[in-house]
């Protein structure tokens, strides 16, 4: 193998590079499934890529601007499940935590993600935070 030709491992765990697996995503490709979507916003939070969330974000719920907390620093992510979101559904459901630290403190955000096609490709509707 030669230099250059492996990537960094891919921010949101799914065990690959980035250039392979997020890196596509945010380069352009649509994504497979609403899993995939998922884990590729919370590698542009990791990045800072605001406006790959924004282009990710459904027309009818997306905020005017997307800012993002430079104080966080995400550090891990955690899929427990998924319902529907294939390749060949209309919607479908991610749950997952995602570990941060701020000012020093480790902080988990435990969401239930809503994703949509519009025009076929995957975007993030809206999500819930359980107590």
């Amino acid at each position: 193998m030669t230099a250059g030709s492996m990537s960094a491992a891919c921010p949101c765990g799914a065990g690959l590079g980035y250039e392979q697996h997020c890196g596509r995503l945010h380069a352009g490709r649509p994504a497979v499934t609403a899993e995939d979507l998922m884990r590729s916003r919370y590698s542009a939070h990791v990045r800072g890529d605001a406006a790959y969330l924004s282009a990710t974000w459904h027309p009818d719920t997306r905020p005017p601007v997307v800012e993002l907390d430079r104080g966080v620093t995400w550090i891990g992510l955690d899929v427990q499940r998924t319902d529907r979101g294939n390749a060949l559904d209309a919607d479908g459901v991610v749950e997952f935590t995602a570990v941060y630290r701020r000012a020093g403190d480790e902080l988990e955000m435990h969401e239930i993600s809503r994703f949509s096609r519009v025009a076929g490709r995957w975007v993030y509707l809206d999500g819930i935070r359980p107590v």
